[in-house]
């Protein structure tokens, strides 16, 4: 690759297939080398790979967590994006050796609910996907996944969606990019109930799940971000952080988040999506005004709660309480 090995993705996986799932989107089957089987998963959890350009980049994982012997991630080709998803499709070829770190999961399926609703945009069908199939032939309680895009040709693993036993339970829509064409949530989020809903996709999706969820039990909704670092904005600037208890300050510029550049210097702090989503980097906010960008901080936490994964600041300058 050419690029420093970084310590997160210390395990070596081989590519042992390539397939164009959709317009855009490739799938990678990573095995061991020699053949072995790989650490156990759970459905929801992802990897994170060292890509050919040398970027880090997480994946969920989206086949059968039941299958030891190989790993299977699904990658977009961000044509506006750093680089690391381009190098995937541009570079990688079978026989390659990829950096991949040990599972986590940020975006558990819950065990015994009552009913799954699973909401997916895009790429964000990768987790679900693997939820779905941990499902077996006998699934644990009823499901419907609704599924939006914008085309049948830029939607992946619609063939595998559309098994005789599945396509009863999934309804796939293509708004072709026009928001009059907008797929109607409504009716299935409206009545409450005892079930789970999970949502991955874009950012705009969660936030209208979100909105259409604020009268269901916050413990059953769940979401999941491909957004690491919160993406960048177009008035995004640098700004510095200060840590409180060490009084290590550090400059975070456009395209970076405080938790990766806690990292380059050596301070470490609790995360696991880096998307905003979960939780664990939810830190003290003690001076300056933040940018938030998470989808798990109630208004009234705002004055004093930042997740560092994502947020930003408004002004120059914030303090945090580590």
């Amino acid at each position: 690759m050419g690029a420093e090995l970084h310590s997160d993705t210390a395990m070596p996986l081989r590519v042992a297939a390539i397939a164009d799932v959709a317009t855009g989107i490739r799938s990678f089957e990573l095995v061991q080398a020699d053949g072995t089987d790989l650490p156990a998963f759970t459905p929801g959890a992802h990897v994170r790979v060292q890509t050919p350009s040398g970027a880090l980049r997480k994946y969920s994982l989206c086949n059968d967590p039941a299958e030891r012997h190989r790993y299977v991630i699904a990658v977009k080709c961000e044509a506006d994006g750093q680089g690391g998803s381009r190098s995937m499709h541009e570079q990688l070829r079978v026989g390659d050796t990829l950096p991949t770190s040990v599972p986590e999961n940020a975006f558990p399926l819950v065990e015994h609910a009552r009913s799954y609703i699973f909401i997916a945009g895009g790429i964000g069908i990768t987790p679900i996907l693997s939820m779905i199939r941990s499902f077996g032939d006998l699934p644990p309680a009823p499901w419907r996944l609704h599924y939006l895009s914008r085309s049948a040709e830029t939607t992946a693993f619609l063939d595998v969606l559309a098994h005789p036993a599945w396509r009863r339970n999934v309804v796939v829509h293509h708004d072709g990019a026009d928001p009059a064409n907008a797929y109607d949530l409504w009716p299935a989020l409206e009545k409450p109930n005892a079930g789970h809903v999970f949502c991955c996709g874009p950012k705009g999706l969660m936030e209208s799940v979100r909105d259409m969820t604020g009268h269901w039990s916050p413990a059953h909704i769940h979401f999941e971000s491909f957004s690491e670092g919160g993406g960048i904005k177009p008035d995004d600037k640098a700004f510095t952080v200060r840590l409180a208890r060490s009084g290590a300050e550090f400059e975070v510029p456009v395209g970076q988040s405080i938790l990766g550049v806690m990292r380059q210097h050596g301070c470490h702090a609790p995360s696991s999506c880096e998307s905003g989503t979960c939780g664990t980097c939810r830190t003290g906010l003690l001076e300056g005004e933040a940018d938030h960008r998470d989808m798990v901080l109630l208004p009234e936490e705002m004055q004093s709660q930042i997740m560092i994964c994502v947020s930003r600041a408004k002004g120059d300058r914030l303090v945090i309480d580590l």
